[in-house]
């Protein structure tokens, strides 16, 4: 997949998939009592989700980035000190 259509997938996708989320979790309030008795445990889960996603996404493009940008160094004899 080329860069433009991965930025066109981030820049459609992503608004879209938060608007999905949010329905669901205003199905979720509707629907579940537990959600509404208990507000601070669906915030904390609402909020932990996206942010462990985004986490998730970012921790493993900085290692795939780290272990290119070593690999780039390797084959051409540079060594970081």
């Amino acid at each position: 997949m080329d860069k433009d259509t991965q930025f066109a997938l981030l820049v459609i996708g992503l608004p879209l998939v938060g608007l999905l989320y949010c329905g669901l979790i205003i199905a979720f309030l509707m629907n579940n009592p537990f959600g509404r008795e208990h507000p601070l445990i669906t915030g904390f889960v609402v909020m932990v989700v996206p942010f462990s996603t985004a986490a998730t996404i970012w921790i493993k493009a900085s290692a795939k980035a780290y272990k290119e940008h070593e690999l780039r160094n390797h084959s051409t004899g540079h060594q970081l000190k």
